[in-house]
């Protein structure tokens, strides 16, 4: 998961669904209808598809089998690198073998970011080993290090406040991110600000370097990376995250008046552009094959950890919720298209090119979701329109699709966030295309987010279950309803100048 903080944050969700009884009930009506016409050579979807699909996914375990390949003999995947591209082909082999068709890697250029060898160490007033990582896109310090006193900023208003004495100093920034709340949801977005743009904001000042409390609010000594985002500015310092034990001992320390010195050594380095590519599989639709609905997640990951919740998890979710449907022998009225998305978490390429690519057809996407709040078990999904009125009513149209799935999920089911989207989805909202996210229980994803603990130890099978369950479920309800998300036109991209 990415810089986009909104995507990521008031996640909570759950499964829905949907049941599209075709020879009985009119999906979002609830009236009697005549059985469709089917294609030739193709049956009509059997009345209790979204049963028969649940219950093979909860059955087979599939997901996880999938994911323990891709997290153990494949590994962290950041964009650019020989891991990555074995994931590519790892998972267009995979939907091959899943019966999906038109399974193809469409070309994406990235940027390569390489961190290489990195240390922080605590000189003054006493020597210390920080543990810590470098931040995303950072530049790397001269090949000797940084040696500087560091200056302490909780708040912007307090890096202001200090004036001339950043010049030549290593800013810290240490902003505490709150617990998960279940009202208020994470902290993620209220904190994540001076991970994207600290060293930005510290270098206008004159600083030399930048350290950052990592973005998460329990640490056992474990630090977490993420991009940085330096814009157009001229001068670019490097940006590193500490651990939060270690940013808030050196934070105690300035704070009780002791002079405080690190030495910060990073071979970070740009390694300029190399090919990549997008993954994508279909179940191509029996009445409506030219109609798409998107599933997906990003393939990438940092390079730190396997890359398990973000997003290995969603990444298999998406494939095994296909994969069910071939085993089931099930095809809606529209084509449900898997995508996994390169260079989300350091540039956003993928997405961007996916756009590019099949501009033609944008006006025929019925709605883009995607997973990336990791493998937990899900609560429902955000939803999010160009057109605020088209979106109110997308809403209301979810909540009456998916009342028959309540009875497969326990709990309040399913939330509906309005206004939520995942970073990959984003360019294809931009562009009208109504974007959704997988909404989980996201209490302790920020404990393992971009960190050398996103393992697949801490994914629990039962849960991936459930949300692979509450992927598919969705897809079924939107390409297999009669009736579109929103009528042709009616997300389209706002004008300029409409608020």
């Amino acid at each position: 998961m990415k810089t986009t903080p909104p995507s990521k944050q008031s996640v909570v969700g759950r499964v829905l669904g949907l049941v599209a009884m075709v020879a009985m009930v009119a999906i979002g009506c609830g009236r009697a209808v005549a059985a469709p016409v089917p294609a030739p050579g193709e049956p009509p979807a059997p009345a209790n598809a979204v049963e028969r699909l649940i219950g093979s996914i909860r059955g087979q375990n599939a997901a996880y089998e999938k994911l323990t390949r891709l997290c153990d003999d494949i590994g962290h995947r950041i964009s650019g690198s020989a891991a990555l591209e074995s994931a590519v082909e790892w998972a267009a082999a995979t939907m091959r073998a899943d019966g999906l068709e038109n399974v193809r890697t469409e070309p994406v250029v990235v940027r390569r970011w390489i961190r290489g060898a990195e240390s922080a160490r605590l000189v003054e007033p006493r020597p210390l080993d920080l543990v810590m990582l470098g931040l995303g896109n950072s530049v790397g310090t001269p090949p000797e290090g940084i040696t500087a006193e560091v200056v302490l900023a909780r708040t912007a208003a307090e890096l202001d406040a200090l004036g001339d004495r950043v010049r030549g100093r290593i800013v810290l920034f240490d902003n505490p991110m709150p617990s998960f709340d279940a009202k208020r949801g994470t902290g993620y977005g209220q904190t994540v600000g001076f991970r994207l743009r600290g060293p930005r904001l510290a270098a206008e000042r004159g600083a030399v370097a930048v350290l950052i409390r990592s973005v998460t609010a329990h640490s056992l000594s474990t630090p977490h990376t993420g991009v940085t985002l330096y814009g157009d500015t001229k001068v670019r310092i490097p940006g590193a995250a500490l651990t939060v034990e270690h940013a808030a001992y050196l934070a105690r320390l300035i704070q009780a008046g002791q002079k405080v010195v690190v030495h910060l050594k990073m071979a970070a380095r740009d390694a300029g552009e190399v090919p990549s590519a997008n993954v994508v599989g279909e179940i191509r639709g029996r009445e409506h094959p030219e109609e798409i609905v998107v599933i997906g997640a990003h393939l990438d990951s940092w390079d730190v950890g396997q890359g398990a919740h973000d997003d290995g998890a969603g990444v298999v979710m998406a494939m095994d919720a296909a994969a069910a449907l071939r085993r089931l022998d099930l095809r809606p009225r529209r084509t449900i298209r898997v995508v996994l998305w390169t260079n989300e978490e350091n540039g956003g390429a993928g997405a961007e090119q996916y756009v590019a690519d099949h501009r033609a057809e944008l006006d025929r996407h019925i709605a883009a979701l995607e997973s990336d709040m990791g493998g937990f078990r899900p609560r429902g999904f955000g939803l999010d329109l160009q057109d605020a009125a088209a979106e109110r009513a997308a809403v209301e149209k979810l909540r009456t699709w998916t009342k028959p799935l309540a009875k497969h999920f326990p709990g309040r089911w399913p939330v509906l966030e309005p206004g939520m989207a995942g970073a990959d989805v984003g360019p294809l909202v931009e562009k009208g295309v109504p974007g959704m996210l997988l909404l989980v229980d996201e209490s302790k994803y920020f404990d393992y987010h971009h960190s050398p603990a996103d393992t697949l130890d801490k994914v629990e099978p039962a849960a991936l279950t459930e949300a692979t369950a509450a992927m598919a479920a969705m897809a079924w309800v939107l390409a297999e309803s009669k009736e579109r998300l929103t009528p042709m036109g009616a997300s389209a991209p706002r004008s300029p100048g409409t608020p």
